[in-house]
């Protein structure tokens, strides 16, 4: 059996910092002089979780293998890991185990035409489908249109695919895109932490991640926070270089089209008589008639 990627740094920086968060009264535990570190020690996670210090430390450095889903459960109760946070240490401890063969490099996805017809179906939503490195692999025009900085940035390149995280952290346009920059970077850094911990021997993966850490100080920083995400919605605020301001609630659904691969639909619409509904009319219209001038952003009675 050939062992899987080394993923024991993850392991330890994830526990480690989780550890670190929690103080004393959170847990129920009693506090009493000067502690020499943030939170918790490993003996109290130990003790709390109903396993050995030795024990416990060995898991915090990475030795994950042949644990027990029990004693998981315990340490992420313990821990208070969130749902997403909790799926991710199993996910972790999925990808220690011993593997009949390593994943390398995941051949790309074809997007079924029914899929696309979906997409197309939907005129007053932009909805497209990325992969679980943010990749857009379909999108309708819609989507093409609300998205078209992302679709127009350089750091499209030679991959021929837009790329969310190359977007945000390698291209200063997408800091005049969004109106809180700062969100948008770090949901797209725990999103990517959540996917390698699925998938550790990606190799398109980890070459992102790389490129990312070498370039950008900015993603540096949230990739070490090691906060995870899976699960994700709500509203986000544009500031469209053609349709203006657009505040727009977004939804990723799952969407099964290959079980090498994890895929999402995500759907973003505007409140039902809102000047955002109004942008993305005016986007709708513009992607129908696929005009080669922008549209006007003076609508009837009303600049945006």
């Amino acid at each position: 059996m050939e062992r899987r990627s080394d993923n024991r740094a993850d392991i330890r920086d994830f526990l480690a910092r989780r550890r670190a968060q929690l103080t004393p009264e959170q847990v129920g535990l009693p506090t009493s002089g000067r502690r020499r570190v943030p939170g918790l020690r490993r003996e109290e996670v130990a003790v709390l979780a109903g396993v050995s210090t030795e024990w416990y430390t060995r898991l915090e450095k990475g030795h994950i293998s042949g644990v027990s889903e029990d004693v998981l459960d315990a340490v992420a109760r313990t821990l208070q890991l969130d749902d997403d946070e909790r799926t991710y240490l199993f996910d972790l401890a999925k990808a220690a185990q011993p593997s009949p063969a390593s994943r390398r490099r995941r051949k790309a996805v074809d997007v079924p035409p029914r899929v696309q017809w979906l997409l197309d179906s939907m005129n007053l939503s932009a909805a497209f489908v990325s992969n679980g490195r943010l990749d857009i692999v379909a999108a309708n025009p819609l989507a093409r249109a609300l998205f078209a900085p992302i679709f127009a940035s350089p750091t499209v390149g030679v991959r021929g695919r837009p790329n969310f995280a190359r977007f945000w952290f390698l291209d200063d346009d997408s800091r005049d895109f969004v109106a809180d920059w700062d969100s948008a970077a770090g949901v797209t850094a725990a999103l990517l932490r959540a996917e390698a911990g699925r998938y550790p021997d990606d190799k398109d993966l980890r070459e992102l991640i790389g490129e990312l850490s070498t370039v950008s100080p900015e993603f540096r920083t949230r990739w070490a926070a090691h906060n995870v995400r899976i699960h994700h919605g709500g509203v986000k605020r544009f500031h469209h270089p053609e349709a203006g301001e657009l505040e727009l609630t977004y939804q990723p659904l799952d969407l099964p089209m290959s079980a090498r691969e994890a895929h999402s639909l995500t759907i973003y619409t505007a409140e039902p008589g809102s000047p955002s509904e109004d942008g993305l009319r005016l986007l709708a219209s513009w992607a129908a008639t696929r005009e080669s001038d922008p549209p006007t952003r003076q609508r009837e009675g009303r600049a945006t």
